[in-house]
């Protein structure tokens, strides 16, 4: 029985990285922007920092959002919010936790059952799993909006938009997506000032761990293995993989592609100088460690083995960048303090 819910856990983080926008791979959508009125259509993947600070700045007065706005979502729909928000519901704990971090935490009239950072979103009316919220406690929030991934939760979507219910999705790639995305869901809603605010402190996160191993050479940079759940890890075009690299870590697995199984034998012939492992549904050192033949490999002869929460390299909302630091400091503690 422990290990079906493993297997689940590990695919219900798979499909919440892919689909709650930690998937780097993900295809871009940057429009054309409309001028001309008070109302511009706004894409929200992979606009340029700059091009959404200008949206903003079109769209506000004081900083305070001007209504009626136009917005694209993910999905390519423009929607017309008439005036802020009110009543939202959350379909993804990244999104939830990107609505307390914007001060919204009274307007959350529900969230799915794995939301529980801030700890005040456990108290929120649950609306179902992530993969399959119920349509009928969505409703009986009487939500002005709903806002949820675009993969993750498209069958969701679907039939809400069959009802008429207004959904905003969001399908941010890489970290600078995520900060991109919460200064549009601050325009959304109205928070723009807070918004501002949290997207500070990401990029300043961000920066430091850039400018802390700019100096690395390649040849330096250290070989690194991630373990998200037992026996599982990330290759290349996921939003882990990314994380490493700009830490200035080399991902042993970057050569595959996705969310894969381990070859046992493959991690010992790469030989990483440094093992990150997740801690939050189960602490996968013991695992490692007492692989056969692994106590041959470089990290764990050197003890360099890095436990991080799930949740700080998984759900890309404003803690993301908390998980890059923590990344980059297990990688490089000389350089990242």
């Amino acid at each position: 029985m422990k290990k079906i819910l493993m297997i689940l856990l590990v695919f219900v983080l798979a499909f919440s990285l892919a689909a709650c926008g930690n998937n780097p791979s993900e295809v871009s959508e940057k429009t054309d922007q409309e001028h001309g009125s008070q109302n511009e259509a706004v894409e929200s993947n992979d606009s340029t920092q700059e091009e959404i600070e200008n949206i903003v700045a079109e769209n506000t007065e004081n900083s305070e959002t001007i209504y009626p706005l136009t917005v694209t979502d993910a999905a390519g729909n423009e929607i017309i919010f008439e005036q802020k928000p009110i009543r939202i519901v959350s379909l993804a704990p990244s999104v939830t936790e990107i609505l307390f971090a914007l001060g919204l935490d009274e307007n959350i009239v529900g969230v799915t059952e794995f939301d529980d950072f801030p700890e005040e979103a456990t108290t929120k009316p649950k609306i179902g799993g992530i993969l399959d919220g119920n349509t009928e406690a969505i409703l009986a929030a009487e939500p002005d909006l709903v806002i949820g991934g675009l993969s993750l939760n498209e069958a969701i979507i679907t039939g809400l938009a069959e009802l008429d219910i207004q959904v905003f999705t969001i399908e941010p790639n890489s970290i600078d997506e995520v900060i991109d995305d919460i200064q549009l869901l601050g325009l959304v809603t109205g928070e723009n000032d807070a918004a501002q605010t949290v997207v500070t402190q990401m990029a300043d996160e961000k920066q430091q761990v850039v400018e802390a191993v700019s100096g690395i050479s390649e040849a330096d940079k250290k070989k690194v293995y991630l373990e998200f759940s037992e026996g599982w890890t990330v290759g290349s075009g996921e939003f882990m993989n990314e994380l490493i690299e700009l830490s200035g870590g080399i991902n042993v697995a970057a050569d595959q592609l996705g969310w894969l199984q381990i070859s046992e034998e493959k991690i010992i012939e790469d030989n990483p100088d440094v093992i990150i492992y997740t801690t939050k549904y189960m602490d996968l050192k013991p695992v490692i460690t007492e692989r056969s033949g692994w106590s041959e490999i470089a990290a764990i002869k050197e003890d360099s083995l890095i436990g991080v929460n799930d949740d700080l390299i998984s759900r890309p909302g404003p803690r993301i960048t908390q998980g890059l630091l923590e990344i980059a400091k297990g990688i490089y503690p000389e350089l990242v303090k």
